[in-house]
């Protein structure tokens, strides 16, 4: 008798297991503004959300895009319970004041690795570039909303600023910001989408500050954070968030080659202080 009562309960314990957090009807999500054919961050998100609903036990929740919004828009669109009920963007203390995170690292902290995108007639200047304040003396180009705008001017950089993604590389081009960083998991989609043939990444050369790159709930729906944790969670535990983000983001790891590049350390003032940078899986 006490056998088969270990038996029911157990079997119990592993349907509760099995379980989602909350019950969760339909997931909507942005479909970005283009950028390239071979934009892997969406990619890599979209099919992260996927994996992480279905170890929630909920594998059929996830709704497909319907139109194109840039990041302002689904951010407003977001908080305003409108057209989304998920996206995915750099964590910064206003949108963790406006919107609930789940507080997992998509990216491990690829968003705050930045190699310098440049104009290929400026390579020999930026490879003659010996300090952080020599740097600080050339212009950045960044998105007029973007958290890292503030991060680079609160470490006295210098910093223009433009609101269309695809006009800021022309930007570049036209010689009107002298480098454009951009995270490892986003240079090189670039650089091989758009054909830029006058832009290069800078050679030995990087920036870095500790970020995170997150998924974002309206704060009305706290049952989707408590899902979405319960799924990434459950991933890192049998090793398939760690295999999905080599699966995406090894080759460019490797082709940035991180360990060879000078680094230039910057505070990042915007982080909260709930951001979980002891924990060393992530």
């Amino acid at each position: 008798m006490f056998e088969r009562r270990r038996l029911i309960l157990g079997g119990m314990l592993a349907l509760a297991a099995a379980r989602p957090a909350h019950a969760v009807t339909q997931v909507r999500y942005p479909r970005s503004e283009p950028q390239g054919q071979g934009d892997q961050s969406e990619h890599y998100a979209v099919r992260l959300l996927r994996l992480a609903l279905a170890y929630a036990g909920q594998p059929d929740a996830i709704e497909p895009p319907t139109y194109k919004m840039g990041q302002t828009r689904a951010l407003v669109d977001l908080q305003n319970g409108r057209a989304i009920d998920v996206l995915w963007t750099m964590s910064s203390r206003q949108r963790e004041t406006e919107l609930l995170p789940v507080r997992i690292p998509l990216d491990m902290g690829l968003i705050g690795w930045r190699l310098l995108l440049l104009r290929r007639s400026d390579a020999a200047r930026f490879e003659a570039t010996p300090s952080a304040a020599d740097l600080q003396q050339l212009s950045a180009l960044q998105g007029h909303d973007w958290p890292d705008t503030d991060i680079l001017l609160a470490n006295g950089y210098r910093v223009e600023t433009g609101s269309d993604y695809g006009g800021m590389f022309k930007m570049l081009s036209s010689s009107r910001a002298d480098y454009f960083p951009r995270s490892v998991f986003e240079v090189w989609n670039e650089l091989d989408a758009f054909h830029w043939d006058d832009l290069m990444v800078a050679p030995g050369l990087a920036l870095h500050y500790p970020s995170a790159f997150y998924f974002f709930v309206r704060k009305s729906n706290p049952a989707l954070v408590a899902t979405i944790q319960q799924g990434l969670e459950r991933m890192m535990a049998d090793g398939s968030y760690a295999r999905a983000f080599n699966d995406y983001f090894g080759d460019m790891l490797r082709r940035s080659a991180l360990p060879l590049r000078r680094i230039f350390e910057l505070n990042n003032p915007l982080l909260p202080a709930a951001t979980p940078l002891a924990r060393r899986e992530l």
